[in-house]
């Protein structure tokens, strides 16, 4: 797999693109039914207001953003920095980078937005060096899509990948660094029912949040922003950081997930093509868990 990622990476983006339009899109779509079936449950619970017509032409808008997606993901193996500065720009890294020495470190809450892989060249954006940016990831199943996913993780970001079963024993160990630290975590993913701590109302339904971001915070003491993804137009993002608190002690429980979960919602229904809507959201209800 990874090999044929590396011969992807080395042709333009534009064909790249016309590879996802004529090939990956309909074979994705028409052929193999990737999750199809998931994807317009999710869609018509979350929009239950929209035509069947409406949501129909929201998924076929998905699988296509999806499949241009798929091969950014692929054109960032090679893709020089000062190409990707153009293409991915963060609007205030400046409160970021504030925040890290204030705090010793800071949370990126993000969701499964527009091209999450990319936010990982943020760590070659801070103007002080010194700040180390790592990324948690959650190890696949298939070890050659495992090292394909940390090659090109490790390609863009400027600090490292950890493992999400690592991160506690990682952040006790960096604690006392001189190094202020930031690190990225989705977290939109669908927490195991023994896990299934913090409920709200989120697209229309009773969701269930992960909340070892907010766990963490409280413990270590590091500030919280969540990452606010827009799209101008193909191959090209902005984000935006947007402060949930610099005092996480002071916070009551749930309060960092519930803010996130509500600038979550917020974006996406701002641009909900973006959002990866093949994941399993509501397998199981909060009676069931």
């Amino acid at each position: 797999m990874f090999a044929l990622i590396r011969i992807l990476s080395l042709f333009p983006l534009p064909f790249l693109y016309f590879i996802a339009d004529a090939l990956v899109y309909p074979l994705m779509y028409y052929v193999v039914r990737y999750r199809r079936a998931i994807v317009a449950k999710n869609l018509r619970m979350s929009f239950p207001e929209k035509s069947d017509k409406q949501r129909k032409e929201l998924e076929h808008l998905f699988y296509h953003r999806f499949a241009s997606t798929i091969m950014e993901i692929i054109y960032g193996y090679r893709i020089s920095d000062e190409e990707m500065r153009e293409r991915f720009v963060f609007e205030n890294v400046e409160i970021v980078e504030e925040l890290a020495h204030r705090n010793k470190g800071v949370f990126f809450m993000l969701g499964h937005l527009g091209n999450w892989e990319w936010i990982a060249d943020i760590g070659k954006r801070y103007i002080d060096s010194s700040i180390k940016e790592y990324n948690v990831y959650r190890q696949l199943k298939s070890a050659s899509a495992n090292q394909a996913m940390l090659a090109l993780r490790s390609k863009r970001g400027g600090g490292g990948c950890i493992e999400k079963n690592q991160l506690l024993r990682r952040l006790v160990a960096m604690r006392h660094a001189d190094n202020p630290i930031t690190i990225g975590l989705i977290s939109d993913q669908k927490p195991s029912p023994r896990n299934a701590h913090i409920w709200t109302k989120f697209l229309n339904q009773e969701t269930a949040f992960l909340d070892g971001g907010e766990v963490l915070a409280r413990k270590f003491g590091y500030a919280v922003t969540y990452v606010h993804i827009e799209s101008p137009k193909r191959g090209y993002y902005r984000a935006r950081f947007e402060v949930i608190t610099d005092d996480p002690a002071s916070t009551n429980p749930t309060d960092i997930t519930l803010a996130y979960a509500q600038l979550l919602e917020q974006n996406i229904l701002q641009s909900p093509e973006l959002w990866l809507w093949t994941h399993n959201r509501w397998k199981w209800s909060r009676t069931e868990a």
